[in-house]
């Protein structure tokens, strides 16, 4: 019989706002939020405790924005509105599969989350509901890569999930250049050098200096979240 136990206990799953679109070119995708649930109820019935920080780049770019004139803290201000938006989407679909959820904003709006206070997320945690961390930092000129980094310390997670379009880390883009090649594991330093589109340098050099691992998979393979926990290779390793 297969050995069901996970090598993770605590881990954190970062998440796109462009993984919620599937195919469409903006928005929500109600399959893809109730895959990525069904997913993350598998590793809730293993016993393993569960954070995610979501990106809301299907719904508004602050860094688009700015670039286009708009003021760039005013514009990232929109951005983590917008993670708010699919946080709540995504906590819809984890409770339609009786995960309990709880959604923490970093910026405060009691109608609809809870503010982030760190011992309250990490006793949710406990408690075996799925924490949502929401509106990134809660500050401006920070992406949600370097939001979930920082979560993944405050809670004291053992590793970060970042579930992306491609199966790992590659020399080149996969979806451009088909002689690119996968690294099955690679170091902080490396990704750097390299200029490689894991996270954003602020939130590699976050998990460098506490020596945070990182696995980057594909999150569009069902089970592939499952596989990962329960000590499967999949993917790409990213640490010392």
């Amino acid at each position: 019989m297969a050995d069901l136990s996970p090598i993770y206990q605590r881990v954190l799953l970062k998440l796109s706002g462009e993984a919620l679109m599937g195919e469409q070119q903006f928005g929500v995708d109600a399959a893809i939020t109730t895959r990525i649930a069904r997913d993350v109820g598998e590793i809730q019935s293993l016993g393993v405790q569960t954070a995610i920080v979501i990106g809301g780049g299907n719904i508004f770019r602050g860094l688009a924005a700015s670039a286009r004139g708009m003021d760039r803290a005013t514009a990232d201000s929109m951005g983590m509105l917008a993670t708010v938006i699919n946080a709540l989407a995504l906590q819809d679909a984890l409770e339609q599969h009786g995960v309990v959820t709880r959604v923490v904003t970093a910026i405060e709006m009691r109608a609809v989350a809870e503010p982030f206070i760190r011992r309250r997320a990490i006793r949710h945690l406990e408690k075996g509901r799925v924490v949502i961390f929401a509106a990134g930092t809660g500050n401006p000129y920070f992406t949600t890569d370097t939001a979930a980094a920082l979560r993944a310390m405050e809670i004291k997670a053992e590793v970060i999930l970042k579930g992306t379009k491609v199966d790992g880390v590659y020399t080149a883009d996969p979806l451009l250049d088909p002689q690119a090649t996968k690294y099955p594991a690679i170091s902080y330093l490396q990704v750097l050098e390299r200029q490689l589109k894991v996270m954003d340098a602020t939130a590699i050099s976050l998990c460098m200096d506490n020596k945070m691992p990182i696995v980057v998979f594909n999150l569009r393979e069902a089970g592939n979240i499952r596989r990962l926990v329960l000590g499967e290779a999949v993917g790409t390793i990213v640490g010392a």
